[in-house]
């Protein structure tokens, strides 16, 4: 017997079979398979053994055991995610479908595959040049060249600077030569202030519009003024657009920052971009970290893997996507691919 099933997850579930009057209303979510179940609103095919077990009269409604084939209902969805050591920030690689906990909103997914990520992933580094940050500048360069290096291979990197104005030293590029010339060329600008809230929105419009289904910010900043007026709700939302992962490498000071509301939505950027993105943020007390900081991040962006899930087809888009590590203390950061379909 052919039958079709129409209903909503927690609502009525109406089955239409080929006989007269056969009509069968029953309660979901129903038991599919192994332990699956539908989710959002579906219409499915079925097959039936039906077992008559009470006729109301003629042409009356009959229970019937239901055996249920779901249909092809999931859609393919694709992170992005880093996998480290959680003491060490040593990249884990060689993961397998195992190791990854994928959820949409609390609900677990299934994970389909897992590779190396391969795709070229444009890297936009935002370095903090401002005369506040001059002591740091030769540390900063010595750790943008050794970054440069480390990082080669995983695709374009563009360097830009704060100081009075976001200004782009190098665009685009995967020449190393240009790169680290770049990477010299550093110099604080006297009497300059950091506009590192404008600089990110610049560059994430920048990211946006650019190809490819992943993309990566890492900015070198200290807690010094902040001379941008933007709300960091605004610098969050189009950091949001452009897909990136953000990493933010702090030079914290003893007095921490200013509490103007320049400095505020600052401090918000720095705390919730990398948590909401699929970064992470690292503090370090002297600018003598900055190398070796820099390269533990640069491992973790060419570590990526590529994590495919199942997601059952839904009206909305999840709210929240969560990936973590199965192994206790290894840490997963990561985000969707970009350019994906928002169901």
């Amino acid at each position: 017997m052919s039958c079709q099933v129409d209903g909503e997850v927690g609502g009525t579930l109406q089955v239409y079979c080929n006989g007269p009057g056969d009509i069968l209303r029953v309660r979901c979510p129903m038991r599919l398979g192994a332990g699956r179940r539908l989710d959002g609103r579906f219409s499915i095919a079925v097959s039936m053994s039906r077992h008559i077990l009470i006729r109301l009269g003629a042409g009356g409604v009959a229970a019937l055991l239901i055996s249920v084939t779901l249909a092809a209902q999931a859609a393919e969805r694709t992170l992005y995610v880093s996998v480290f050591d959680q003491k060490t920030r040593a990249p884990i690689t060689g993961l397998t479908t195992r190791d990854f906990v994928v959820k949409e909103d609390g609900a677990a997914r299934e994970v389909l595959r897992v590779a190396p990520a391969t795709s070229p992933m444009p890297i936009a580094v935002i370095v903090d040049n401002s005369q506040a940050a001059d002591d740091t500048i030769p540390d900063l360069r010595k750790a943008l060249a050794a970054f440069m290096r480390e990082i080669d291979g995983v695709g374009p990197v563009a360097l830009i600077t704060v100081a009075d104005r976001p200004t782009v030293v190098r665009d685009y590029t995967t020449d190393q030569k240009q790169l680290q010339d770049a990477a010299g060329r550093i110099f604080s600008t006297p009497q300059s202030g950091a506009t590192l809230l404008d600089a990110i929105v610049e560059v994430s419009r920048g990211l946006e519009k650019r190809e490819g289904d992943r993309a990566g910010m890492v900015l070198v900043t200290t807690e010094n003024v902040e001379h941008s007026t933007r709300y960091h709700r605004d610098v969050l939302d189009a950091l949001q657009k452009s897909g990136a992962m953000l990493y933010a490498l702090v030079l914290t000071s003893p007095g921490g920052t200013s509490l103007n509301e320049e400095a505020r939505n600052r401090a918000a950027v720095l705390d919730q971009g990398p948590k909401t993105t699929g970064g992470m943020r690292v503090d370090v007390v002297t600018s003598l970290g900055y190398e070796g900081r820099l390269q533990e991040i640069a491992k973790i962006l060419k570590s990526q893997h590529q994590v495919i899930y199942a997601r059952p087809q839904r009206l909305l888009p999840p709210e929240t996507i969560e990936v973590t590590a199965a192994k206790a203390g290894l840490v997963a950061a990561g985000a969707p691919a970009r350019g994906q379909a928002i169901r």
